[in-house]
Formats: structure tokens, sequence, C-alpha cells
């Protein structure tokens, strides 16, 4: 007996068997190894697709940046002006019979900055004085005379009333009752005229008052005096020369530098954040560092700029600060949270707006539109962006908003 068609027989009958008895799960065992086959094949794919698009992604470089509060200052440019300054001119006419005071010399306030001739002056004042006094003198007379009146009225009224009533009862004649009247009459009119020559020598009184007052003013403004402390920025007037008042002569031009003003102006976008009382900080173009506190603010816009006035005061006791100069000024406000950013990585986007791109959910590349605070050293300060943001620093012009990258991060600024 041969071995191998002994061996075939058995394989056919286990064949037939498993045809005839085990049908259902010999389909489901084939079913199996298709699906296996149809997963192997997909993930295949899915990995082919998964490398393409890996090698489709745009390396770039990205800063994970964190928001930081800073002071957001108030920054503008304006000029140093002097605290106060005057042209002290004559009110009256007269020639100058002082010496002159030069330039830039230092002056009290009440320093006598230029004398004039005092002519008929000291004169027409000792006459105003004398008919004050001859006015004052003719006081006691009139009061006297007023009381005078008053007596003879009180006598005349008692007279009169017992001739009304002796009259009454028939002991005086109507025609003495009359003349007791007629004696009231007059002398109420007698204490009119003493009230009425009392109030005379009252004006009398007070218009000679007013001519000593007016010559004495006359007097005053002979000696011409600085209205505060400060410096002369021209020589008073030259000895001899005539000042008219008419005219109004110049004596001297006195400025103020202690304190002093930094006068800048601020747009309107900007206005609410300057606050009266705000520490500010300037620096002059003599690279002088100072620093002072808004003293106002103007409620009105320049017309042709739009901006608005601002006033710093300064303290400056060795006049070291000069009327005029130009200054940057920094103003003091609230704080607010800010990136600080390399100035590199702003970009515009389609229409025109001032932003950044960052690395988005997915690696996928956005868009966040920003707003410029201030400039810094090692970069710039924005704002408007989130707390924590992956912003593209390198190769953020080759990439647009929607393309995939593969960023590589490197540290923030401190």
């Amino acid at each position: 007996m041969r071995l191998v068609p002994f061996i075939t027989a058995v394989l056919v009958t286990i064949a037939m068997y498993l045809l005839v008895f085990e049908r259902e799960a010999l389909l489901a065992f084939a079913k199996y190894d298709a699906a296996a086959e149809q997963d192997t094949d997909a993930a295949a794919e899915a990995s082919d697709k998964g490398a393409e698009a890996a090698s489709k992604a745009v390396g770039v470089v990205a800063m994970r940046s964190a928001a930081r509060e800073i002071d957001s200052a108030v920054v503008l440019r304006g000029e140093t002006k002097a605290n106060r300054q005057v042209q002290v001119k004559t009110e009256t006419s007269s020639t100058v019979i002082s010496e002159p005071k030069r330039k830039g010399a230092f002056v009290k306030a009440g320093e006598v900055l230029c004398e004039l001739d005092p002519g008929t002056r000291p004169a027409a004042l000792a006459e105003a004085q004398a008919r004050q006094i001859e006015a004052e003198s003719r006081l006691p007379e009139a009061e006297a005379k007023l009381e005078e009146a008053h007596a003879r009225l009180a006598e005349a009224r008692i007279r009169y009333t017992a001739a009304q009533k002796l009259s009454e009862t028939g002991y005086t004649s109507e025609t003495n009752r009359i003349a007791t009247e007629a004696a009231l009459r007059s002398a109420e009119a007698g204490v009119k005229s003493a009230e009425a020559g009392l109030q005379a020598t009252h004006a009398g009184i007070e218009a000679a008052e007013a001519a000593v007052a007016a010559a004495q003013r006359e007097m005053d403004r002979l000696t011409i005096e600085a209205p505060f402390d400060g410096l002369l920025e021209s020589d008073t007037a030259e000895l001899g020369s005539l000042l008219q008042r008419e005219s109004g002569s110049l004596c001297a031009t006195v400025i103020q530098l202690d304190p002093i003003k930094l006068v800048g102006f601020v747009p309107e976008a900007e206005v609410n954040r300057v606050k009266v009382g705000a520490p500010a900080f300037a620096q002059l173009v003599t690279g002088q560092q100072i620093q002072g506190q808004v003293t106002f603010v103007s409620r009105s816009a320049d017309e042709t700029t739009r901006t608005f006035e601002v006033e710093i005061t300064v303290p400056n006791p060795d006049l070291a600060i000069r009327d005029g100069q130009t200054a940057n000024i920094a103003i003091s406000a609230e704080g607010a949270k800010a990136h600080l950013l390399p100035q590199s990585a702003l970009t515009l986007n389609n229409e025109g707006q001032l932003g950044v791109r960052v690395v988005g959910d997915g690696n996928i590349v956005d868009f966040m539109p920003v707003r410029l605070l201030r400039d810094a050293p090692d970069g710039v300060w924005v704002g408007d962006l989130p707390e924590t943001v992956d912003v593209i620093v390198v190769g953020q012009e080759f990439v647009t908003k929607g393309v995939a990258v593969e960023p590589t991060y490197r540290e923030a600024s401190k």
C-alpha cells in the first residue's frame, strides 16, 4: 500500500467535511482575513499621507511670549517755557535818574528797576495834603452848627406845643400860636441847612483825600519795581532817557525761570490718559534729564492740529534750564498688559493692518492685529494680544493665515 494516495484521501475527506459540516466558520475566517488585509492597506496609505503632509509643513522660528504689566507712558515732544515773563512799562512820563541794570542780572521782587525824576510832583502832593488839612479843619465847625440847629429846633417845638394848648383854652392869642409855628418851621430849616453844610464838609474832606491819594500814586509811579523774583532779559532804561506814559515806554523785561514749565501738545486719542498731578519725565536736547508734575491739561483743542496743550511744572532752583529748549516728554499713565517683541516680528496683512503671525492650534498660522505702545531698546511693546501667544519671529513673511508650519521655539526677551 502506498502512503501518498492515503494522505491525499485523508485531506480530501477533511476538506469535504469542512465544506459540508463547518461551512459558516470557514466563511467567517475568510472574511476576517480580507478585512485585516484592507486595514493594513489603509494604515499604510495614512502613513504615506502623513509623511507627505509633514514634508509640506513650513519651518519657522517662534517665540512664546507672556504679557507683562508696563507703565504705559504718554510720549510727546515739547519745549521749556518761562513760568512768567513781564515787560515792565512806565505809568507816568519823566526822565530816568537811576543807573541801568544789565540783562542777565537777578532781581528780587520789589527791587527798583528804574527811578524817574519827580519834577513838581512833590509840590503837588504837599498842596493836596494842605487842602485835606484845611477841609478837615472845617468839620468841627459844621458839626457844632448842626448841634446848635438841633437845639433850636427842640426849643421851637416846646414853644409851639405850649402855644397850641394855650390857644385851645383861650389863654393866648391866635397870633402868638402862629408866630411859634413859624419859629418851628424856621428851626427845622436851620437843621436841614446845618446837615447840608456837614455833608458838604465831608465831601470836601473826601475830595481832598482823593487828591492826596492821586498825588501819592503819581509819586509812587516814579519808582518802577520788579514784580517778582527773576532775571532781566533786557537792560533797564538808560540814565537820562525819557519814558512816556502815552507810548508805554519799556523799563525792563523780567523773566521767571524757577519753577519752569514744559509745554507740549498731546493727541486727542491720548488726552484722556493724561491727568493733572501725574509725574512726568523729560530729556532736553542737551541730554539733561528732568522731572516734574502735570499742572494743566487744556479743555480746548487746537483748531489746526486737534491736539491739547499740556503744561508740566519743573523745579529749576539753579536756573540751569533755559526758556525755549526742546524736550522729549514722557507722562506717566495707567499701566497696561503688553508683550515685548522684536520689531522685525511685526508685519502687515492683505488689508494693510499691522500685526503679528502666530502659531495656532494644530501648528496652523493665524494673524493677530496689535497696537503699538512704545519703543524699547530691545524691541517694541505691543498690546491687544492674548495673555500667552506663540509669535513667529523668523519666517513670518513666507507664511500666511491657514498654512501649516513646523515651529522651532526660542527663548523670549526678559
